[in-house]
């Protein structure tokens, strides 16, 4: 039922894609980009604008109401030339401007012709109304039907002051100027908008689908189809990502593969001594097996009873070295005294094989570093493998030397040997010889994938030597004790 369940979500397509985010977020981004130039830019510009203008007229201003004006209070200027200087302003300008006394009452004035009439006096005239400020905005007390800038100097003769020069100029005509920068700001903002759009399709091709590519193969493999594999077309991120995928999902079918050929030897071992045990007792509850030979078969149990044990205990010491939190209890040991109490324990199998083991041991006492339980497994399972295939009235030899800061540690025997094209598989787990299959029914290969896995587990390395009708050598290091 949950296989089906996964099947089922692998073929739905997700509602909102990462493809379909990226795009509203794209038309989000324009939105803003286009808000902001019609809010902020153009209320900076136009306050920029404005005030360039009025600086502009307040420097013209104040050049002539101190270089020209005063000479009118002074009779070295006529009426008709102040006119005059005003209308070349005016015509400068293009503004109102007029010129008026202390007493705010007007002298000369000079307009463009569709600007209003200027008042012969002027009410509530303050020339200090701009405060801190050298110019104001709005119609200037009600004179003009519009906004306008306005500006005012003072005219002074004598250190006194004579008049004011007052320029009014209205704000419709700096509007042309905001509109066309504006609109300038306008394209090119269009123009950088599209040209965004290439990121979008960079974006598509480059992340987009190959996201979606491993979004597959992660939908494939969460539904078991561990045969599925992503191109890899590019060596960024995306490609390592794919090519790391694609790894997992080999080491997961050579972990599958694995599961169910260690279930199957397990099955098999298990089945076998099971079998004949249960064949055999049904014999002799049944009594075909009669009284007098049932101490034959009784042995027959027993020693497939020891297989079963056997077995169990190598399969446990190796869950022990698949467990991630394996702590090894290191301590400082002398390796030799270990050496000798494991080939005593071998003591009656080798006097009923009539096999020999020789110790050429380098020195009185060698310390190593190491865990002592997990080395003495590592040399039991190495002298007993030697015992194995070794033939009656031969020699087993250990042997250890010290190089370095490391104790090499040698079981040599001199039997039938290893086939070349198995040396690489003997330590896999149930892997047997035919060899071994046919000298001895009893093993569980799993010896020397303990071995290994012991040594490995140490930070060492084990190596072996053989040739077919020569003899195998195993090699192991450790490191030196104090």
């Amino acid at each position: 039922m949950k296989r089906k369940t996964a099947k089922k979500q692998s073929t739905s397509q997700p509602q909102s894609t990462l493809y379909l985010k990226f795009i509203i977020v794209y038309i989000i981004f324009g939105f803003l980009l286009f808000f902001t130039a019609a809010t902020l830019t153009s209320g900076l510009t136009w306050t920029a604008l404005k005030k360039s203008e009025a600086e502009s007229l307040y420097q013209e201003a104040t050049v002539t109401a101190a270089d020209y004006l005063p000479a009118y209070f002074s009779d070295s200027a006529s009426s008709s030339d102040i006119h005059t200087q005003l209308n070349g302003m005016k015509a400068y300008t293009n503004a109102a401007i007029w010129f008026v006394d202390k007493n705010r009452n007007l002298i000369a004035s000079a307009q463009p012709d569709d600007y209003p009439s200027p008042p012969t006096s002027i009410e509530d005239f303050n020339p200090a109304e701009s405060g801190s400020s050298t110019w104001q905005e709005g119609d200037y007390h009600g004179y003009f039907e519009e906004d306008v800038l306005t500006v005012i100097a003072p005219v002074t003769q004598g250190f006194s002051i004579k008049g004011y020069l007052l320029i009014h100029k209205p704000l419709s005509d700096i509007s042309p100027r905001r509109d066309m920068f504006m609109r300038n700001v306008y394209i090119t903002l269009v123009i950088i908008y599209l040209l965004s759009f290439i990121i979008l399709l960079a974006f598509q091709f480059m992340v987009h689908r190959p996201l979606r590519k491993i979004t597959e193969a992660a939908t494939q493999y969460a539904s078991g189809n561990l045969d599925y594999e992503i191109p890899v077309t590019t060596q960024d991120e995306i490609g390592y990502l794919s090519a790391s995928l694609n790894y997992m999902s080999s080491h997961l079918r050579d972990m599958e593969d694995y599961q169910k050929k260690f279930v199957a030897n397990v099955s098999h071992d298990f089945r076998s001594p099971l079998t004949s045990i249960k064949g055999y007792v049904e014999a002799m509850a049944d009594g075909t097996i009669p009284p007098e030979l049932q101490e034959k078969y009784l042995k027959i149990i027993l020693f497939e009873t020891e297989r079963l044990t056997d077995l169990t205990h190598d399969l446990l010491a190796l869950n022990e070295f698949d467990t991630e939190q394996l702590l090894l209890d290191k301590t400082s040991f002398d390796i030799h005294e270990v050496i000798k109490n494991t080939a005593a324990s071998f003591e009656g199998t080798c006097t009923q094989k009539r096999i020999s083991i020789e110790l050429l041991l380098a020195t009185k006492v060698l310390k190593v570093y190491a865990d002592k339980r997990k080395i003495q497994q590592v040399l039991y399972n190495l002298i007993d493998n030697a015992i194995k295939f070794s033939e009656p009235d031969s020699t087993i030899t250990v042997e250890t030397t010290e190089r370095g800061d490391k104790a090499y540690i040698s079981v040599k025997d001199y039997g039938c040997g290893i086939p070349r094209d198995s040396l690489n598989k003997i330590w896999e787990r149930f892997y047997k010889t035919d060899a071994s299959r046919g000298k001895d029914k009893k093993g569980t290969g799993l010896g020397l994938a303990i071995v290994k896995e012991a040594v490995q587990a140490h930070g060492e390395n084990i190596n072996v030597i053989s040739t077919e009708g020569v003899g195998t050598e195993f090699i192991f290091s450790l490191q030196l004790g104090t």
